[in-house]
C-alpha cells in the first residue's frame, strides 16, 4: 500500500513550532485546568506542557478534584486568568456531565481564550471578526494550504456537528467552499445522495471508529480526520484506513499522528497570537 497520501501531522506541527520560535516569545504564563485525573487527558496535557517547554512558554497545570463543583471551578478559573502575567488560559476537555461545560468556559476571558470556547469569543469568530480562530478550524485552514486545496471550487463534506470540531468548522467554510454539506452520524452515508461520495474533501469529528470507508468516497477526494475514540486500547479515527482502497484518497490524515499535533501547535499559536502586541481582538 502506497503512503505517499498519507499526511504527517507532525511534520506540519514542527514546521509551525520552529515558526513560533522565530517570533517574540510572549513573557506570561499559559495556564491550563484539569478536572480530575483522567488519563487521557493528562497524556494530552503533557504533550502541551512540551510543546511549551521547547518554546520557553511557562505552562502551568491546575488540577482540580470534580467535588469542588462548577462555582469554585469557575472562580479558580478568574482568579488565575487576573493575575498580570497570565496570557493564556486552557479547560481540558472532556468534564463531567454534571460540572456544566459551557459554564465553565465562559469564564474564560476572550484575550486569553487560546482554544476559543468560551461564549464571547465564539460569538466574535462566528460573526466573523476574529483573527484567532477555533484550532480544529486552523487545522482545516493549514492542510488544505499544504495540498493546495482550492475551497472556492470544492465540494466539502462535514460529518459530525459537535461543539469543538463540526460546528465551527462547518460555519467557517460557509461561503469559502462551492458547495457545503453538514452529515451527522445518523446520516444514511451509503446513500449516494447523501453528498460523501460526490465531495473533493471530507472531514469528520463524529467519534464513530471506521464510519468512512475509502469505497464511500470518489477518487482523488481528501479527508481531514478528527475522529479519536480509544479501541482495544489503541487510538481509531472514524476513516478506516486500513483497506487498501485509501489508495484512491489524494490524502488523508492518520490517527494517531494526523490532526492531533497540529492542534497542538495551532493552540500556540493562538497563544502569541494574544500576546502579541499588534494582536487587534476585533
Amino acid at each position: 500500500m502506497h503512503q505517499d497520501n498519507k499526511i504527517n501531522g507532525k511534520e506540519i506541527a514542527r514546521e509551525i513550532i520552529e515558526g513560533l520560535k522565530k517570533r517574540e516569545r510572549p513573557e506570561k504564563f499559559l495556564a491550563a485546568f484539569l478536572v480530575g485525573e483522567d488519563p487521557a487527558s493528562l497524556s494530552f496535557l503533557k504533550k502541551k506542557e512540551e510543546i511549551a517547554d521547547e518554546l520557553g512558554v511557562e505552562f502551568r497545570l491546575y488540577q482540580l478534584v470534580p467535588s469542588v463543583g462548577a462555582i469554585q471551578i469557575r472562580e479558580e478559573i478568574m482568579r488565575v486568568q487576573e493575575e498580570e502575567d497570565c496570557g493564556g488560559v486552557l479547560v481540558q476537555l472532556p468534564l463531567a456531565t454534571h460540572l456544566g461545560a459551557h459554564d465553565i468556559l465562559n469564564a474564560i476571558d476572550v484575550t486569553k481564550d487560546v482554544d476559543v470556547l468560551g461564549e464571547s469569543a465564539r460569538g466574535i469568530f462566528y460573526n466573523g471578526d476574529s483573527s484567532v480562530l477555533p484550532p480544529a478550524v486552523s487545522v482545516v485552514e493549514e492542510i488544505c494550504r499544504h495540498q493546495n486545496v482550492e475551497l472556492a471550487k470544492a465540494r466539502v463534506a462535514v460529518l459530525g456537528v459537535g461543539f469543538l470540531i463540526g460546528k465551527p468548522i462547518a460555519t467557517w467554510l460557509m461561503g469559502r467552499v462551492r458547495e457545503l454539506t453538514v452529515l451527522t452520524r445518523k446520516s444514511d452515508l451509503s446513500d449516494p445522495a447523501c453528498g460523501l461520495r460526490s465531495a473533493d474533501l471530507v472531514i469528520t469529528g463524529a467519534g464513530s471508529p471506521g464510519i468512512i470507508h475509502p469505497d464511500m468516497l470518489k477518487a482523488g477526494a481528501g479527508v481531514i480526520d478528527f475522529g479519536t475514540t480509544i479501541v482495544s486500547e489503541k487510538l481509531k479515527g472514524d476513516l478506516d484506513a486500513s483497506s487498501d482502497e485509501i489508495s484512491k484518497l489524494s490524502f488523508y490524515t492518520p490517527t494517531p499522528g494526523g490532526t492531533g499535533p497540529i492542534l497542538v501547535a495551532k493552540l500556540f499559536e493562538n497563544f502569541y497570537k494574544l500576546n502579541s502586541q499588534d494582536y487587534d481582538m476585533s
